[in-house]
Parts: C-alpha cells; structure tokens; sequence
C-alpha cells in the first residue's frame, strides 16, 4: 500500500474523482475476497496485495478531491477526513473481533469484502461526476520552485510516525510495569486512540490560524514532554494522561497533511499527497523494527526515551520550514486572497504564519495583488 501509491496516483489520473475512488474500493474489496476464497497462503499473499494496490490510490485521491473543494481552507476538512479514517481502523477490527467468537476468519473477511463493494457503489451514487472545485484564486499555491521544502516536509512527518508507532511499541510493556491488568492495557491503548482520533479531527484548524511551524511546535514538544512525564506516573495517573497525549501524537498528522499541497513538487499536489503518504507509511512499517533493536541492545524502558527524543528532533527541522515561508511570500502574499471590486482585499494565513488584519481594499490595489 505503500509503494505503489506514486504509480497507482499516475494510473488513474486520466479517471475522473468519481470513478477514481470507486474503482480503487472495487479493487480492494475483490482483494478481500480473494482472501475469503480456499487458496492457501498464495491466495492470501495475492488477496493482501489486490487490497493493498486498491487502497493506495484512496488516500492521496481522496486527499486531493477535498483540498480541489475547500482550497486554502482544506486543513480542517482534511483533519475531518483523516479523523474518518481513524474511526474505520478503529470500528472495522472491533467489529471483526467480536464476528470472529461466532464465525471463522473466512466468512468475515468476505463480509468485509461485501461491505467494500457496497461503498464503492454508493461512491458512485454519492460523489458527483465533476466535484465541486474551489475557484483559482481560494486553491492552494506551491510556494518553492523546487522540491526541498516537500523534502523537508516528508522527513519531518516521517519523524512524526515514527515517533508515534515507536511509542504504541512500548506502551502495553509500560502498562504492565505499572501493574496494569489485561484489561487496564486495552483500556489504555483506547485512550490513547481515541486522543489520537480527536487531535486529528482538531488539530487542522490550529494549523490554519496559527500556521504550520508553530502547530508543530507546540505538539511536538507537549509529545515529547507528556512521553517523558509517562516514565514515572503511577497507573491511574498514567491512564488519565494518555487521551491528552493521543491528542498532540495524532494531531501533528493533520497540520503536515494540509501543508502538502502548498509544498509538492512542480505544484503537483496530488503527486505530492502519494509521495507524502508513501513515506511516512514506510515509516509506520519501519520504525518498530527499529525501536525494537534499540530495546534488544538495551531494555524496553530505554525504547520510550527513545521516542521522545524523536519527537523533540522534529522541531529544528520544523524551523527550517520558515525559510520556505519567507520564499513563498511572493506566491502566497501571506496567502491574500483578493476579492476584487467592491470586496477589496481579503487577508488571510499563509500555511506556515498566522493569520493578519485586514488589509486595504482599494480595488486598483486588488487588482495590482492579483
């Protein structure tokens, strides 16, 4: 699912959104029956990569779909978007679990795959043949020539989910040191997941008012700090931290996210949201490996320091990005957005500062900006 986003991207783009998304659901869901079938571990093996190719065109897709619809308003949508997701991961193994006490594995992936076919064709009743588009001057515009700040952008939110799977890796060993009970690990784990969920659904419109460097800031070091705190706080206490802590370990996700699209490479946003989403779903796969060597050569007490200290390495990158603001003044103008005629000026945010006053609104100026 990883790979093949950038070349699964490049195969549908001469579809239109609503096919797009359709055919990448029918994809996936004849993935899972594929899965569901008596084929022994090659039919699993061709199942698992059928679902996988399907499922790497959605994300940058439909990444794309709301950032052409909301414009440089799109981070919040896109932090709505990604909370969805977050409820689907969390909803479909519950479900899964509990079908699996009454029915074998078989049946219930085929259930799953019947649920996909049904989605990809309410896609095609639901989403419009030509979705709305934001008008030109309300779109996105990439504020580098060239492909540094992208660059810089992906390795920080490879850091991010980095940070965020090596700390999920210890944290049931943690439980258990506290004295926590089976029971009280899987209510932590939801904790943290459903802090996760809601800093991803909240945290895109501090990104928008208050821009992306300090938003990363700011939850960057409440996660590397709130981490550390966790070493030493007694269960109880541990627990109550957890959702705070899920809030600004997820929510970082939602403010890179809705940078993408003012940093891809030759403006190609929906390149851009492959490239992104590649990289740091590689990292979601790697990191464990890597967090699990560092506790192999030391202790798994070792292994939550570890991921806090990845957390606080993002920040000088993240300062990094300012250069890229003060290059893009010229394109995004602290992202004015001109309203000409009567309407004036309309001042808004860049991605990267926080958002001014008004500004003039003589029209010849308007017109001048524009």
């Amino acid at each position: 699912m990883g790979g093949l986003q950038v070349p699964g991207n490049r195969l549908i783009a001469g579809l239109g959104p609503r096919a797009a998304l359709a055919l990448a659901t029918f994809v996936a869901a004849a993935g899972y029956l594929v899965m569901a079938l008596p084929c022994g571990f090659p039919g699993l093996c061709a199942g698992l990569i059928l679902a996988g190719v399907g499922s790497s065109v959605q994300h940058p897709h439909a990444s794309l779909l709301v950032t052409n619809a909301y414009g440089n308003a799109s981070r919040g949508p896109l932090g709505i978007y990604n909370f969805a997701g977050d409820l689907g991961k969390a909803s479909f193994p519950a479900v899964a679990a509990l079908l699996l006490t009454v029915v074998a594995w078989r049946p219930v992936v085929g259930m799953m795959a019947l649920v996909g076919l049904a989605v990809g064709a309410a896609l095609l009743a639901v989403v419009p043949r030509h979705p709305f588009v934001a008008p030109v001057e309300d779109r996105p515009a990439a504020t580098t020539r060239g492909r540094s700040g992208f660059d810089l952008l992906l390795a920080i939110g490879t850091l991010d989910t980095a940070t965020r799977m090596g700390y999920l890796l210890f944290l049931s060993f943690l439980l258990h040191t506290r004295g926590g009970t089976e029971a009280m690990v899987g209510l932590g784990l939801a904790l943290l997941f459903i802090g996760g969920a809601l800093g991803k659904a909240a945290c895109g419109w501090p990104g928008q008012h208050l821009g992306v460097v300090w938003s990363v800031i700011v939850t960057e070091a409440a996660t590397a700090l709130l981490i550390t705190a966790t070493l030493t706080l007694p269960l109880v206490p541990l627990l109550a931290v957890l959702p705070l802590l899920g809030i600004v370990l997820n929510g970082t996700s939602s403010v890179l996210y809705g940078t993408v699209p003012y940093l891809a490479p030759t403006g190609d946003i929906g390149r851009g949201f492959a490239l992104f989403y590649s990289g740091v779903t590689g990292a979601g796969g790697l990191a464990p490996i890597a967090y699990g060597v560092i506790a192999d050569h030391s202790n798994r007490t070792v292994g939550i320091p570890a991921a806090a200290l990845t957390a606080a390495v993002i920040i000088p990158p993240v300062l990094a990005l300012r250069s890229h603001a003060e290059a893009g003044r010229g394109v995004l103008a602290h992202q004015d957005s001109c309203a000409c005629g009567s309407h004036g000026i309309r001042r808004g945010s860049t991605p990267f500062m926080p958002a001014t006053s008004s500004g003039p609104t003589d029209p010849a100026a308007c017109h001048q900006r524009c």
